[in-house]
């Protein structure tokens, strides 16, 4: 998570969303950091926690924004992430994710509880999608006045990533609410904005 005080704005750190690349690329503009166990900082956290110190210590009541990536793509990457030290395919890994109570190798946590408050409201007022990228960079670019380039970090190394058609369904049904979320940031242009 990065603080922005002249741009008035915080970039929550989705996991497995590019955000370690943000991050890198948009160090010098922040005033404050988040890392390690608070780098990942979730919306709740974030309105329970951190605006209120925003707003008491620094007068600042910030826009926010992430990055949301596509739900099936996003379980591809934590798979490739952990297949290393994994003895199931990903049809398994999914099967496993989706489970009531989830192995702790499967415990990946959901997008949308991420970027979501108390009764799933979003709290996000610019949320981008993953594979808009230049819609992503432009409105940074714009934003903190400067050409932005992302390098890529922390890339996983390939894996085969095939899943069944009963085990597709059943992930549909489980990540609803993150899928109708990450459709209506596509369906906007790969940029939900909330403040309008």
């Amino acid at each position: 998570m990065l603080v922005f005080t002249e741009q008035n704005l915080v970039l929550f750190s989705v996991p497995k969303t590019g955000s370690t690349a943000m991050e890198v690329a948009l160090k010098p503009w922040a005033d404050i950091a988040f890392y390690k166990q608070r780098k990942h900082t979730p919306v709740g956290r974030y309105q329970r926690k951190i605006a209120p110190f925003l707003r008491e210590a620094y007068g600042l009541e910030p826009e926010t924004m992430a990055v949301i990536r596509d739900p099936l793509e996003h379980l591809r990457s934590w798979y490739r992430y952990r297949a290393a030290t994994l003895e199931v395919d990903f049809d398994g890994f999914v099967q496993a994710v989706i489970a009531p109570s989830p192995p702790e190798w499967a415990q990946i946590g959901s997008q949308f509880n991420f970027l979501t408050g108390p009764k799933g409201k979003l709290g996000i007022t610019h949320l981008f999608a993953y594979e808009s990228q230049p819609v992503l960079r432009g409105w940074l670019e714009i934003r903190m006045g400067a050409e932005i380039a992302f390098k890529p970090q922390n890339v996983s190394p390939a894996a085969s990533t095939p899943i069944t058609p009963a085990t597709l369904a059943a992930f549909k049904a489980h990540y609803a609410d993150e899928i109708t979320l990450h459709d209506r940031v596509v369906e906007s242009g790969g940029h939900l904005d909330s403040a309008t």
